[in-house]
This record gives C-alpha cells, structure tokens and sequence, in this order.
C-alpha cells in the first residue's frame, strides 16, 4: 500500500518490519464524555486502512488504546484531568465515568459505525506498573527531571525533539514565559504528575517519586512498547495529535530505545460543522444519537466521512448527511428492486480490483465511492445482479454490508415458485405464497419486466 507519510512528506510502500504482519498502533478515545461526531472521523479512516491491508494480504497486529486516566484538559500538563473533570460533573468517581462512557464508546464504534474491533484494547490504568517502569528507564538514561509538580521529560537531551511537527525549538523558547511552571525548556513534558497535597484523586498511585499519576503520553508509548515491540510500522491519529501527543511520543520511545519509533504517521483531518469549528458556545456539537434521533443512519454519516479524503478537512450540514443517505439508499436500493429471478443474471463486472486500487493509493476513500456509484448506475441500467465478489469487497473494506438487504435463499425460491405457480394459472398457489413472503416483511409487486419486491 503506498501511504502519505507524515514524518518524510512523500508517499511510499508500506515495508513490514516483520515478513508476516504489520504492526498499527491508533490513539484511542479518552473516555470522560459520549463521544461526538468529530471524535468518530480518525476511527473511521483507520478502520478502512486496516481493512484495506487485510484485503492486500497482510495481517495487521493492531493496538487502540483506551485513555481512563492522565489526560488533562490542557496538552501542557495543566488543569484538570478529564476523567476527574467528569466525575465532578456527573457526581461520580472517575473509575464509574471510565467505565460509563467506555462502554458507551463501544457500542457506537463496533456495533452502530459497524467498525472492526482491534486485537488490543488496553486500558492506561491497566498498564501503571510499566508506565513507572518505563520513566525509571528513561530517568536512569539521564532524560528526565523533578519539580514540584512532577517528573518531565527533558527535550534538550535530544537532538532532533520535534521533528515530526517539523517545530521551530528556538522560537518556542523565545516566545516562552519565564519559569514557565518551573520547567526547564518549554517543550519539556509531565512523564509522572504528582497529587495535589490538599486533595485526594479518584485515580492515584504510589511510586519511586511520589504518589500521583501518568502523564498522558506515556500510555501510548509503553503500551505500543508492550503490546507491539520496540518500533512499529503504522501509528495513527488526528493532526491535533502532531504538535504534542505524538511528538512526545517519539521522543520518549526513542530516547528509551534508541530506535526508529514508527515508520509511517498517519493524521487525520478535523471535521467542522456548518464551516465553524465545534464548540459548546456554537451548539453546534452533534453525536450518534443526535444522528439517529433525526432519522439518520450512522452508516450514512461513515459515507460523509469518506466522501472526504482523510488528509482534507471536512464539514457536517445535516443536508450533507441527507446526500449521504441518500447514496446509501441508492446502494441498498440494488435489493429493493430486483426483478424475478428468471430475468436477473450475475454478468454483472467484479470491481474489487478497482475499489481496492483506489484505496491502496493513500486510502483515497472519495475515488473508491465515486467508483462504486458508477458501477450501481450501470446494475441499474442493465437490471442486472450486482457481482457478489464486488458486494463482498464493499463489506470488507468499507465495513457496510449491502449483502444484508438482500434477501434470503429460500425466499427467492418461494419467489421462483409463485412466478412458475402464475404461469399454471395456479392462481391461489401464488396468493399463498406472496402472502407466506408478506408475512416475512417482503412484499411482491408484478410489473412488465417481471416480479420486484421491497421490504415492508
């Protein structure tokens, strides 16, 4: 697969570290609130990138975190961790938001969006032990240092800090307040943040420098080390994680290991919504539900997805999610008019090849689409089958089953059956039928080209 890689600006072939699977690694969803639908865009992408590497023959070893504690409102190691936050929120602890909205997120993600569940799912409070671990490493390499409010990372030590996002260092630190929270330069970053004296945390834990808790970068890091080995083939995320997250990701793997951390970096794009950036003050911040709640499918908002190219920003109107399921209908629509059997053929072209050509290059979702329309403007025209092998590949690369609105086996039979009844002028034979069909919530209408039948 040639991919757009982040950190070289070029595209180029994926080359398995390993002969027989791909490593991937995706920043998963930190879990203090439902989810909305700009949370979902990446996820979207990432499951069509996997699938697609499955369909080219790889096996892909995936990790997608968990976020349950760490992450602070603010990507400098300020404010208040957003697992506390919704705990004060909802009147709970942040153990019962964790789980909340974790099972939420689930649910949304495997069960409406349709996407495929990863081999990893870890939890960070589930890998504490190794995130102390993994600092005492780096202290005892000499990258780390203590103030009074934790352990951080010290940037300088490194020769090529920032390298991903390409930051300029020289002018961050002119630009930098003085003795900014006591850090020694202003990129350095929280490895360990410690408790507050004055205050007890939901979520804390002992440790060789104080009680306290992760900062939010590490997870990632240890539980890829963990869970993938040393260096990774794909790692990724949203381009709000270049500047921060992710380029502290690099430089504390790295440093630790002394290795390439990934070979590629994937980013995707931010979606607005009405052209404006969500926000709370705008009210325009949507989820699933609200989806659903006015009548549309989650299938339909994955096509607004990927109707945009994952690299270019997107926007969400409800009439752009209208257009969305529209074109889903018109697909689904291939099983709601088919004529008879005895006129129905399966001559119809295979276009896997030519999906999947569009997706290996840089996962180019919006050609895969524009190709799939022409070719169900031609079953149309031709009032032919859609080919099977064509309808499999959609499943399996894009996660949407068109195959499950077609009907079964055994009620094209019953079909079959009434049409040879009609022409023996076994009249109350097929009223029998089509009622045994009606009862099955497909309903039969004869026209000059033959029988079509649509659902209920």
């Amino acid at each position: 697969m040639k991919l757009y890689n982040t950190l070289s600006r070029k595209i180029e072939q994926v080359a398995p570290l390993s002969d027989k699977s791909l490593s991937l690694y995706t920043c998963g969803l930190t879990v203090y609130s439902r989810p909305h639908i700009g949370n979902w865009v990446a996820y979207i992408y990432w499951d069509v990138l996997e699938r697609t590497l499955r369909a080219e023959g790889y096996e892909v070893n995936r990790v997608q975190n968990i976020t349950d504690v760490g992450h602070l409102v603010s990507d400098e190691d300020e404010g208040e961790d957003k697992l506390q936050k919704g705990a004060d929120r909802e009147g709970v602890t942040a153990w019962e938001i964790a789980k909340k909205y974790a099972r939420i997120a689930d649910k949304e993600a495997f069960e409406e969006l349709g996407l495929r569940r990863p081999e990893h799912m870890p939890k960070a409070t589930d890998y504490i032990k190794q995130q102390i671990d993994f600092v005492r490493e780096l202290e005892n390499k000499g990258f780390t240092y203590q103030i009074e409010d934790g352990i951080y990372f010290d940037t300088s030590k490194l020769d090529d800090y920032g390298k991903l996002a390409k930051l300029d260092i020289e002018g961050l630190q002119s630009g930098a307040r003085v003795a900014d929270a006591g850090k020694k330069n202003v990129t350095d970053f929280a490895l360990w943040k410690f408790s507050p004296r004055d205050q007890k945390r939901d979520m804390e834990w002992d440790s060789p420098w104080g009680k306290g808790f992760p900062g939010w970068h590490l997870e990632c890091s240890v539980m890829a080390r963990e869970l993938l080995g040393d260096q990774i083939n794909i790692h990724t995320g949203g381009v709000d994680h270049i500047p921060v997250h992710h380029t502290n990701e690099i430089a504390q793997t790295e440093a630790l290991t002394g290795k390439q951390f990934s070979q590629f970096w994937l980013h995707a794009n931010h979606i607005k919504v009405d052209g404006a950036k969500m926000s709370k003050s705008l009210g325009n911040i949507y989820t699933l539900d609200d989806i659903k709640n006015k009548g549309f499918s989650p299938q339909a908002f994955k096509l607004l997805v990927l109707s945009k190219h994952y690299r270019t920003e997107g926007n969400f109107t409800w009439d752009i999610l209208e257009a969305a399921q529209n074109r889903l209908n018109n697909w689904r629509a291939m099983f709601n008019r088919r004529w008879q059997l005895a006129v129905l053929s399966n001559d119809q072209p295979d276009i896997s090849s030519e999906i999947l050509a569009a997706l290996h290059n840089d996962i180019d979702t919006p050609a895969a689409l524009a190709r799939i329309d022409t070719y169900f403007d031609d079953v149309d025209k031709s009032r032919a089958m859609p080919n099977r092998d064509t309808l499999l590949t959609i499943r399996d690369v894009l996660g949407m089953d068109l195959l499950e609105y077609d009907i079964t086996d055994e009620q094209k039979q019953l079909i079959q059956q009434r049409q040879e009844a009609k022409a023996k002028k076994e009249f109350e034979a097929a009223d029998t039928i089509r009622g045994q069909l009606e009862e099955q919530g497909i309903l039969l209408k004869d026209t000059q080209h033959g029988t079509i039948w649509s659902r209920k």
